[in-house]
């Protein structure tokens, strides 16, 4: 089956595809404990298959979740070479970052200063993403384990440019007659 359009039928991506799912996730983490200043095991996504244990009570940690990717706004493609395009599009990946524990209302605005911070957005843009807009805190403590739990959440929203190539070769010849 071909995958080009020199033949009839369904064209799929070819190369190198945007992060998604477990790469995307370990994206946001490294950036959340980047900023955070949270150690590793104690920054992890939600809803997770298995779940990750939840830390001990009395431990300030950071559960995550990448909740909306929306419809990309606007794409383009572009013809890159005589056979391959490439489709760009720009999406926002929507993030609620919830900071539990003793210290979480500190982490969690420690956190909201640390993204608007140009070198800690530098890093960030390494990635691929880029810093669009934090929203408030919210307190909306958890009851775990028979236990309520301090818990501070934020929206984070953020943006990306994907890049997608397709095998579409360019038009060289065509067996067309033109007269009278």
């Amino acid at each position: 089956m071909s995958n080009d359009s020199t033949a009839r039928g369904y064209l799929t991506p070819v190369g190198d595809m945007p992060a998604y799912d477990q790469a995307l996730e370990r994206e946001i983490s490294r950036w959340i404990r980047g900023v955070s200043g949270l150690p590793a095991e104690l920054v992890f996504p939600r809803w997770t298959d298995p779940q990750s244990p939840i830390p001990n009570n009395g431990a300030t940690w950071c559960a995550f979740g990448i909740t909306t990717v929306p419809q990309p706004l606007s794409q383009s493609d572009v013809q890159i070479s005589d056979a391959q395009s490439e489709q760009w599009s720009w999406e926002t990946v929507t993030v609620i970052c919830c900071f539990y524990g003793p210290l979480g209302a500190s982490t969690a605005a420690t956190f909201r200063a640390g993204i608007f911070v140009e070198q800690n957005n530098g890093e960030l843009n390494l990635t691929g993403l880029s810093l669009v807009d934090a929203g408030t805190l919210y307190n909306l403590p958890e009851l775990i384990n028979n236990q309520w739990v301090r818990r501070y959440d934020i929206t984070v929203s953020l943006s990306r440019k994907n890049t997608r190539t397709y095998n579409i070769k360019t038009l060289v010849d065509a067996p067309v007659f033109f007269g009278g």
